[in-house]
């Protein structure tokens, strides 16, 4: 197989003497490996380079951007490349373990940890992706204006070309700019739901997959509780450790806005009556 080929190349770059392979699940957008050479692990991803240009380069960049603050465990980035028509991430292989007796009360610290990252503006250093579309962190000065112009637009404009009509969007955008607080930007991981966390060899949570930027940090929390997966007593330690803003509860459905968007412009006309309904929410 083409594959087979290709990671035995991956491997013989690497110096990953008479490794093997095998599947790993879990994978929509790129094809996982776990590389096993004698007691060492290694994990790599796989995905056609003309189809997602620069996507690994992206996803090392918020990797390193998460694992420099030391707040919160993250894999390290071993290697990255191309080969014939593959792109590839060589990643740390992340032991499993049970959730230790703290586990999601430590989440809720190491995540406010997170967030307590801040920048002089919004945006990131580079574009990335948000699933399998391509996610633009040009520099915003309040959260407003980057999570309208850097979030929303790109993706209402994608809808549009999409054949989804979701309506006039300026007395939505004005209404909204009003109730998003001005908060500082916000290192956040950008696209956390239960799939892009991993319990680690010691207990504790390991952040995976990132769609990173400096952001509204409600973004991620709203993320988070979309689709489930993360329990109360996190949401209780995040808050006291960084509280939130009066009326978070009811900006929920906003920024949760976004990554319905992105839903619906990747998987169909399932996710449009949500998108709507918020929109009508906010008109």
């Amino acid at each position: 197989m083409l594959e087979d080929n290709i990671l035995f190349k991956i491997a013989e770059e690497h110096n990953l003497n008479n490794a093997e392979f095998s599947r790993l699940t879990g994978g929509d957008i790129n094809d996982v490996y776990l590389i096993t050479i004698s007691e060492k692990k290694q994990v790599v991803k796989l995905n056609n380079a003309e189809k997602f240009p620069g996507m690994f380069e992206a996803e090392k960049a918020g990797l390193e951007a998460l694992k420099n603050t030391k707040v919160i465990d993250v894999p390290d980035v071993l290697g990255i490349g191309e080969i014939d028509s593959f792109s590839y991430l060589l990643l740390e292989h992340k032991e499993s373990a049970t959730k230790s007796s703290t586990f999601w009360q430590d989440f809720g610290r190491q995540l406010a940890a997170l967030h307590k990252t801040t920048a002089k503006e919004f945006g990131f250093h580079r574009d990335n992706y948000i699933g399998s579309l391509p996610q633009q962190n040009n520099t915003a000065a309040s959260a407003a204006d980057f999570y309208i112009s850097q979030r929303l637009e790109p993706q209402f404009k994608l809808a549009k070309n999409n054949g989804f009509d979701l309506g006039a969007t300026g007395s939505f955008f004005k209404n909204i700019s009003t109730i998003i607080p001005n908060e500082n930007p916000a290192l956040i991981h950008g696209d956390l739901w239960g799939g892009n966390y991993l319990v680690n060899g010691s207990g504790d949570p390991c952040l995976i997959d990132p769609a990173t930027s400096f952001a509204p940090r409600e973004m991620d929390l709203s993320m988070m509780q979309l689709f489930g997966g993360f329990d109360k007593e996190l949401f209780n330690s995040y808050e006291k450790e960084f509280p939130l803003e009066a009326g978070f509860k009811k900006r929920i459905p906003l920024w949760q806005l976004y990554y319905l968007l992105v839903h619906l412009n990747i998987f169909g006309a399932g996710y449009k009556p949500q998108v709507t309904s918020i929109i009508k929410q906010y008109t």
